[in-house]
């Protein structure tokens, strides 16, 4: 039984002696270099498709910030803010779509590069009978988004406003 303890203690002594080396009171360490890390921080930029409009309501029509864009719910308005196709539910679609193609333009994308799509409505009967417009909006997928059916918007002639939000391919 000694012969068998005092084996397994040399068996322990010596396994020890191989994981703690001989350098155990060697404090220094040699420095790994590595490579430099590029931090590329992101700041947003503003666009306005009606710089006094949207000055007078106070927001920006669309942030982008890296390759993400959001852009502001788009109603139908002419220059000065006035609505525009009162009562005609299809025609404001249509205005609203043609007042976010500007904006997509404006940071190089299209329709195609749209991943969510919220739209709110106050009148969802009539929004679902023209929402197959959206075919001709979406040619190659729709993207993620809401139907909101709201009380009002903004002004009591929209009924249509849509926003996105976008991811820019570089």
């Amino acid at each position: 039984m000694k012969k068998t303890y005092l084996k397994n203690i040399s068996v322990i002594l010596l396994v020890a002696s191989l994981c703690f080396g001989c350098n155990q009171n060697n404090t220094e360490k040699t420095p790994v270099e590595l490579p430099p890390i590029e931090v590329k921080v992101e700041v947003p930029e503003y666009f306005q498709l009606r710089p006094e409009v949207e000055k007078l309501f106070g927001y920006s029509h669309a942030v982008k910030i890296g390759n993400d864009i959001k852009i502001s719910g788009a109603v139908s308005m002419d220059a000065d803010g006035t609505p525009t196709a009162a009562g005609n539910f299809e025609q404001q679609m249509i205005n609203c779509y043609a007042d976010l193609q500007k904006i997509l333009n404006h940071y190089g994308c299209t329709f195609d590069d749209v991943v969510v799509e919220n739209i709110f409505t106050t009148n969802m009967p009539k929004f679902l009978e023209a929402a197959a417009y959206r075919n001709e909006i979406y040619t190659k997928q729709f993207p993620a988004g809401s139907w909101l059916g709201v009380k009002e918007l903004a002004m009591p002639e929209f009924m249509i406003e849509i926003e996105l939000e976008v991811f820019k391919k570089e």
